[in-house]
């Protein structure tokens, strides 16, 4: 329980990596505050469900991360109903995938404000309250595709670079206080956005969805395997601890051997 009486916003938590780093959190004695879409009753299970099995606080907000003025609402909403915002996990992401040239300019759009911006946004009315306490954690779920690229991916891997760049920035800044600043890079994890991406290869090119799995990871990730949820969370809940003080700007690559390529 290390984390015990500290306060997390995950974004994107509803399901997910999000899910898994808010209950990973959770487990270690961290109060929550869960953000996303999905029908109110599941979410509000899930809440009941936290609260119960890691005896913290858990509340939510659906705060529309594509308006920064909700991203400012997310982090007052925090402040006050869990005391502060100790650890900042920007999560949320969205995809679209076409041709540069057929690339539509609202998915553009769409894909830099939620998958960029609001971590910008988030960070920005975050960092002062963890400057005064001279203690902070902000971890930025990145991708492979931040340090990578891939075909018909262009808003993508656009943002996810520019979440790279963000980490680094705000690394140094923060370099001489107790605020770290840190990415994670996953590869292929089995999230519902990569198994909408399966069940589309597997319409398309005629395959089972056991043959468009192999495929997806052949194609990538040299292990052959999915990436757990359970092994970012666990990698969230190390960068937050003080063993993890000292890492600093970095993008942690969780990818099966992708980006050793």
């Amino acid at each position: 329980m290390m984390l015990r009486q500290k306060a997390a916003i995950v974004t994107g938590s509803t399901s997910g990596i999000g899910l898994g780093i808010a209950r990973a959190l959770a487990k270690s004695g961290c109060n929550i505050m869960l953000n996303g879409f999905g029908e109110p009753a599941a979410i509000e299970k899930q809440r009941a469900q936290m609260i119960n099995e890691f005896g913290v606080e858990i509340q939510f907000d659906q705060a529309d991360l594509s308006k920064s003025k909700d991203v400012a609402g997310l982090i007052e909403s925090t402040t006050r109903q869990l005391g502060g915002v100790d650890i900042l996990i920007n999560n949320a992401g969205i995809q679209h995938t076409a041709p540069i040239e057929q690339f539509p300019e609202d998915r553009w759009d769409a894909v830099i404000a939620i998958n960029l911006s609001s971590s910008f946004h988030a960070i920005r009315f975050a960092l002062p309250q963890m400057r005064k306490r001279n203690w902070g954690r902000i971890i930025n779920i990145a991708s492979t595709h931040g340090l990578v690229a891939s075909e018909h991916k262009s808003a993508y891997v656009a943002a996810k670079h520019g979440v790279v760049g963000l980490t680094k920035v705000v690394a140094l800044e923060t370099a001489t206080t107790g605020v770290t600043c840190n990415a994670i890079c996953p590869g292929w994890v089995l999230t519902p956005l990569v198994d909408r991406q399966i069940k589309d290869r597997a319409e398309h090119e005629n395959l089972s969805i056991a043959e468009a799995k192999k495929e997806l990871l052949a194609e990538k990730q040299p292990s052959h395997e999915f990436v757990a949820i359970e092994q970012i969370a666990d990698l969230v809940v190390f960068l937050c601890s003080e063993s993890a003080s000292q890492i600093r700007g970095t993008a942690l690559c969780v990818d099966g051997g992708w980006t050793a390529q």
